[in-house]
């Protein structure tokens, strides 16, 4: 439920404001000053902030200045009964999301929060998908190694990460497929676009169709507003939808659609609307044998396997366990603070031996256990020691 803090010296505004929020669903807070409100918007939680301009002890410009530069997430409305063009540029110059005049109309509140959800809700995406593409860049650990398995990959990524077309990647879990995935993304045509990406088998079958194609208020009991969905999330960009294989037949039918006719329709809606979206796909499972067992759509595999990419176990490529050990073991001392620890040449020989039902993912796991619980130099016998906790 949407949090919304409202900052006015009169009650009277205050109740109105709260009894048309609260109608809507909102959780409402109040501050009846600058100070007080300052005070409860610096301990967070706040999805919206409603904001007077006239107040005593601190007005709301004063209130949205010192609140901008401690915490500028959260989207601020200011409200006024002295309401000036003036005071409006100042207002949004100072970073506030909106500006009304008083007495403030319904509509015009609701709408103005409605959007101020939105815009929160797109910003913590972004600063997610941020996050995660930094990473990725910085580290390149799934295409870490120089075997020829990589070398045909690489070589796979640089044809077709250009072109529009689909993806399939294939391979055990931790082999690297979202590695492959970003990649593919970051070398294409696509890169300035939006990167969003859908666990298939983490979401509930009830709520893909929502996750996936977003939805209306109302069209079901937690639908409490409007939603866009990943496909209109990621139009002109890339959606990766990560263990495919899981999906429910129900939402394949609709991601067909959407691949068929470059358009969707939110839960609930009765307008169609257009994206624009690569779409590549990754799964762990045998999808021609799951389409046998009748739980994957032949013509959606069709549809996303126009590039097949297999990456193979960690298991098919031992000669790239030395890299990625000595990239692990400077990404590990990185984030720990330490300074980088050297690995013995029979501790690489004794981690190549292992069987990597984890693979990559795996590697690092343990590498970061070494690092952690080994002496000045990981040895062969910090390896037998350690590595050893293994389903």
């Amino acid at each position: 439920m949407p949090k919304i803090l409202i900052i006015d010296d009169e009650k009277a505004i205050r109740n109105a404001l709260r009894d048309i929020l609260e109608h809507e669903k909102h959780s409402v807070d109040e501050a009846e000053d600058g100070v007080a409100g300052l005070e409860k918007a610096k301990k967070g939680g706040y999805d919206v902030i409603l904001c007077d301009i006239k107040m005593p002890k601190m007005d709301g410009l004063e209130f949205l200045q010192k609140l901008t530069a401690h915490d500028d997430d959260v989207p601020v409305i200011m409200i006024s009964g002295h309401g000036t063009i003036d005071t409006a540029v100042e207002a949004l110059k100072k970073g506030a999301f909106d500006f009304i005049e008083k007495p403030p109309n319904i509509s015009r509140i609701l709408v103005s929060v409605r959007n101020a959800l939105d815009r929160k809700d797109l910003v913590q995406e972004t600063k997610v998908l941020r996050t995660k593409v930094g990473k990725t860049k910085g580290s390149g650990v799934q295409m870490v190694g120089e075997s020829k398995a990589l070398a045909s990959i690489r070589e796979m990524i640089d044809k077709v990460a250009p072109s529009d077309a689909r993806v399939l990647i294939t391979g055990g879990n931790g082999a690297g497929k979202e590695g492959v995935a970003r990649m593919i993304h970051q070398k294409s045509n696509r890169a300035n676009g939006a990167y969003i990406e859908v666990n298939c088998a983490a979401i509930p079958g009830e709520l893909i169709e929502s996750e996936l194609f977003g939805h209306m208020k109302g069209s079901f009991t937690s639908a409490i507003k409007d939603r866009k969905g990943k496909f209109e999330l990621a139009d002109g960009g890339t959606l990766f939808l990560d263990e495919i294989g899981d999906m429910a037949l129900a939402a394949q039918a609709k991601v067909l659609r959407a691949l068929q006719e470059g358009r969707i329709t939110p839960v609930g809606g009765d307008k169609d609307v257009q994206v624009n979206v690569r779409v590549i796909a990754a799964t762990n499972k045998d999808l021609k044998k799951e389409i046998e067992k009748g739980n994957f759509r032949e013509d959606l595999f069709h549809r996303l396997s126009v590039i097949p990419i297999h990456v193979p176990s960690l298991g098919e490529r031992v000669d790239d366990i030395p890299l990625l050990a000595e990239h692990f073991i400077g990404q590990v001392c990185g984030e720990q603070g330490i300074a980088p620890k050297p690995i013995a040449e029979k501790a690489i020989k004794e981690l190549q031996k292992l069987p990597w039902t984890g693979n990559v993912r795996e590697l690092r796991n343990v590498i970061e256990r070494l690092v952690i619980l080994s002496g000045k130099e990981i040895t062969e016998a910090d390896v037998k020691t350690y590595a050893a906790p293994r389903i």
